[in-house]
């Protein structure tokens, strides 16, 4: 591919299988002008695997700020910079972003160039429900902060995808059980891409019983159930004020019947039953004589 001038390349890395590495990654990196890495030692041996010979210029969580102006300054004047991490998407729980930020603010191009990335990957894995998901990435070190914050999405209705390190996994697990309950399923995604990859399912008490007893190794991505909400159940008073205002509009009680079965699941008998209860006074109905169908 054509490599643009003074723009910044949002490079995706694999999180651990090495042939999960693009072709128009591997192009890109060998055509620009320097590679911020977050890790330069650990980009090295990418980039040796490839053969690819480009510099490289640190750039992570401890250096980020002094590094802006000097990156800043070499997209103005026309060089190609591609940014990547230690393993996958770059700004995906990643200081990254800030750079992409900088250079949106600036008026200088971005092209993300993308890659594997650890959320997507378990997510896709996991068995459960995609079509609305939160990634909270790392949650709070400390187990106090980390049980307010779980405290603040405890009633959230999507799947719930985390990043945790081995050493705090027993941890993040018994703050789950406590503040979102045992009874939520849970998948913990290890290892991923990787030789030992590994997916165990369960509840989360169950989880939390089973980590208890076994060492956690590995990076680690927790996929947490929703929070469920019971259907609503309708009092008979709350039923009987539903048909009435059925029958209010001109339907028989067989027809008010048959339709509030279908809004609520309840049996259409039970309904109607419920129906006869409600004085011909309170409704102006065309059929008040009718027997049910």
């Amino acid at each position: 591919m054509d490599i643009q001038a003074g723009t910044l390349y949002v490079v995706g890395t694999p999180i651990g299988n090495l042939e999960d590495m693009t072709f128009r990654a591997i192009d890109v990196l060998r055509k620009v002008s320097v590679i911020a890495a977050e890790d330069t030692r650990h980009t090295g041996k990418l980039l040796q695997h490839f053969q690819i010979t480009t510099p490289q210029i640190s750039y992570h969580d401890h250096n980020r700020r002094a590094r802006h102006p000097e990156l800043l300054r070499r997209l103005h004047q026309g060089e190609t910079i591609a940014l990547v991490t230690d393993a996958g998407m770059p700004g995906i729980s990643d200081p990254g972003y800030e750079l992409v930020k900088a250079c949106v603010e600036e008026q200088i191009a971005v092209v993300p160039i993308p890659g594997v990335t650890a959320v997507i990957t378990a997510l896709s894995a996991a068995g459960l429900p995609t079509d609305r998901f939160a990634f909270e990435g790392f949650l709070p070190a400390k187990s106090q902060e980390r049980r307010h914050y779980l405290e603040s999405i405890q009633a959230d209705p999507r799947t719930l995808v985390f990043y945790e390190a081995p050493h705090r996994v027993r941890q993040t697990l018994s703050d789950l059980v406590t503040v979102l309950g045992g009874d939520r399923s849970v998948v913990l995604a290890r290892e991923l891409t990787k030789l030992h990859e590994q997916f165990w399912r369960g509840t989360l008490a169950e989880a939390d019983k089973f980590y208890r007893l076994h060492e956690p190794q590995g990076e680690f991505t927790l996929i947490v159930s929703g929070y469920e909400t019971a259907e609503p159940v309708l009092s008979e008073s709350a039923l009987k004020a539903e048909l009435q205002q059925l029958l209010q509009q001109g339907l028989s009680r067989s027809q008010a019947s048959r339709q509030l079965a279908q809004q609520t699941a309840l049996p259409r008998r039970q309904l109607y039953q419920l129906a006869l209860t409600i004085p011909d006074a309170l409704f102006t109905s065309s059929d008040e004589l009718e027997d049910e169908d």
